[in-house]
């Protein structure tokens, strides 16, 4: 019993100190941070506010698949929270440490390769939670969205989900390093296909109702236009279930990574030390 205490409290030392580690590294540059905070909501005003506005003008409608203007600009806005809460890692240094053999000194630590990443993305998390705070703060005060306890709530578990699974798709995409000299255009990839489908740029509604069927087999609405309904208190599906679907497609990137990575392992070779 005394044993597995302190092989938990080892485990949280060791997680603690290296989430430290990774702030210190986000936060070394107060004006980068800054810029984190104010930045997202002058671009969304100069380019989304400007861009939905000119629309609604120009073709002269007052909705739009059963969105008015001001249900328009908090669907945008959510996104952009969303945005910053589930799918903002991107793990580029985790094929870097592949390729360039540092993930070496990784293998003889007592503490593993994915925990170090795991660590870093809970920092940087917790570091976007802050942003996201104070962005919905200022859009909150400007009356582009309202807010309510139980939505919002449900909203951050949900991102947090998706955060989990963007998370090891990075990962795996970042473990493909082993076999492939760039994985940047992967990553470039995932990011645009997931800006497209997931109702990123334009919500779901807009999309033919073919391409939606297909989409509620693929885990991309689950990662965007689910969880920006869910704090609209929009969303009308069984929450349980999107839940489980999430989780679920989280569990299936994670095996896929830990099988990916037994497999790196018998062909790394540390080329790059």
């Amino acid at each position: 019993m005394n044993a597995t205490l302190s092989h938990l409290i080892a485990e949280y030392q060791k997680w603690t100190a290296t989430i430290k580690i990774a702030w210190s590294k986000q936060l070394a540059y107060k004006l980068n941070f800054i810029l984190l905070v104010i930045g997202p909501v002058l671009v969304f005003f100069f380019i989304r506010y400007n861009l939905w506005s000119a629309i609604y003008k120009i073709e002269g409608i007052t909705t739009l698949q059963g969105y008015n203007f001001e249900q328009m600009l908090a669907y945008q806005v959510w996104v952009m929270i969303v945005g910053f809460l589930g799918l903002g890692y991107n793990g580029m240094n985790l094929a870097e440490d592949i390729r360039l053999g540092r993930i070496s000194a990784y293998l003889i630590y007592p503490f593993g390769f994915w925990q170090f990443h795991a660590c870093g993305f809970l920092a940087f998390e917790s570091i976007q939670f802050l942003v996201s705070a104070l962005t919905l703060g200022a859009v909150a005060a400007m009356h582009w969205v309202q807010l309510s306890p139980l939505p919002l709530i449900q909203g951050l578990v949900f991102c947090f989900c998706v955060a989990l699974f963007w998370f090891q798709i990075n990962f795996m995409i970042g473990i493909l390093a082993f076999w492939l000299e760039e994985t940047w255009v992967l990553r470039v990839m995932m990011v645009t296909l997931t800006q497209f489908f997931s109702g990123a740029l334009i919500p779901l509604e807009l999309f033919p109702d073919w391409l939606r069927q297909i989409l509620n087999f693929l885990p991309f609405p689950y990662l965007t236009w689910v969880p920006v309904k869910v704090f609209m208190g929009q969303y009308t599906g069984d929450l349980t279930q999107a839940f489980g679907l999430i989780l679920l497609w989280a569990g299936l990137a994670f095996a896929c990574s830990s099988l990916l990575w037994q497999r790196g392992l018998k062909a790394y070779t540390a080329a790059g030390m």
